[in-house]
């Protein structure tokens, strides 16, 4: 098969186009031809060798997000998932929750070496990918594979952090950093119909329009302007119930003194940096200030999301579209953060 992989950290340059072994697997898991993966910005962070996930190797094929067709079944695949050649899945990336048979088996320790396709195994920059059984979609008849492609990291990223870990409810008041990105493009939708009001920034004011026609009511940009008094503001001084964040020390302190008294700083990311500081203790004790962590998405999650996905009126943001061939170039495209939605990639 055609793959994009890389041997060593460094670069865009380090990315090869060429020939891999078709993938081998187990009796529980299927193949998928690949139609559409898509790009995220752990793609970038490992292949520069800034991060890895533990239980990271090399020869690297990246690519969490695949949405394509199944092309083989394991022999002992339960009939019960209903699957059959030619079906159109996604796929969840997690192998939290993976059955004994499956290549993939063991590898579902959420707090140590959590299995992750396309960031710890082979993923979607490929023709052919290999995922359990259990953990394929279906995708419905109206929804094209690059729709498709736009749901599984960002979706469940926003998911659990705004829900499981944060609890947000309909009437309270959520900021959302980086509106740009795909996570905090799922989050904003997934917010509003959740009944919540956004606020949304980002670091330009052609997206913080674009975060209004998602759904935000109010927006900041955070490279010019005052970010808590714009939360204050747009709180009538009182101050937002949550923030969701992913951005880290860029926002750390704005984000801390713009919530309200037992506020929620729901934290699933690290884009600026490693290491933030409390501004005030005397703010976060007095205010009864809650730092939230959002570990990873449980195997039951990716359903509901993914019901939640198929029936509203989400909106499928699509940056750009490219040949996986020109991997290269859309990964240079996201580390220059030159992208609003997802950056397609095409086998």
């Amino acid at each position: 098969m055609k793959a994009v992989w890389y041997d060593n950290p460094g670069g865009p340059e380090v990315l090869v186009y060429g020939d891999r072994p078709d993938p081998s697997a187990g009796t529980h898991d299927v193949v998928v031809k690949v139609h559409t993966a898509a790009v995220n910005h752990l793609d970038v962070v490992q292949r520069n060798g800034w991060f890895t996930m533990p239980g990271f190797t090399y020869p690297h094929i990246a690519g969490m997000d695949v949405a394509g067709e199944i092309v083989a079944i394991g022999s002992q695949v339960e009939s019960s998932l209903g699957l059959s050649i030619g079906d159109r899945v996604v796929v969840d990336p997690s192998l939290a929750g993976v059955n004994a048979g499956s290549i993939y088996a063991g590898m579902g320790d959420i707090y140590g070496e959590l299995g992750v396709i396309g960031a710890t195994v082979a993923g979607g920059y490929a023709e052919l990918c290999v995922a359990p059984a259990t953990h394929v979609y279906k995708i419905p008849d109206a929804m094209s594979y690059d729709d498709a492609a736009t749901f599984p990291t960002c979706y469940l990223t926003a998911w659990h952090a705004l829900f499981e870990v944060g609890g947000l409810k309909s009437g309270e008041t959520v900021m959302i950093h980086a509106a740009g990105s795909g996570v905090s493009v799922a989050a904003i939708q997934l917010a509003v119909a959740a009944g919540a009001t956004v606020l949304a920034t980002a670091g330009s004011e052609e997206k913080c329009n674009k975060a209004l026609a998602l759904g935000a009511s109010a927006v900041c940009n955070n490279r010019t302007e005052n970010v808590t008094g714009f939360a204050r503001g747009a709180t009538a001084g009182a101050g937002v119930d949550m923030v969701f964040d992913h951005v880290g020390p860029a926002l750390w302190a704005d984000s801390m003194f713009s919530l309200k008294p037992r506020g929620r700083l729901v934290n699933c990311g690290n884009t600026t940096g490693d290491t933030a500081t409390i501004p005030s203790l005397g703010f976060m004790f007095h205010m009864g200030i809650q730092l939230l962590g959002s570990d990873p998405y449980r195997p039951e999650e990716f359903g509901k999301a993914w019901n939640t996905f198929c029936n509203g009126s989400f909106q499928k943001v699509i940056d750009s579209t490219f040949a996986l061939k020109d991997a290269a170039e859309a990964q240079s495209k996201m580390q220059n953060n030159d992208v609003f939605g997802k950056i397609l990639l095409k086998p």
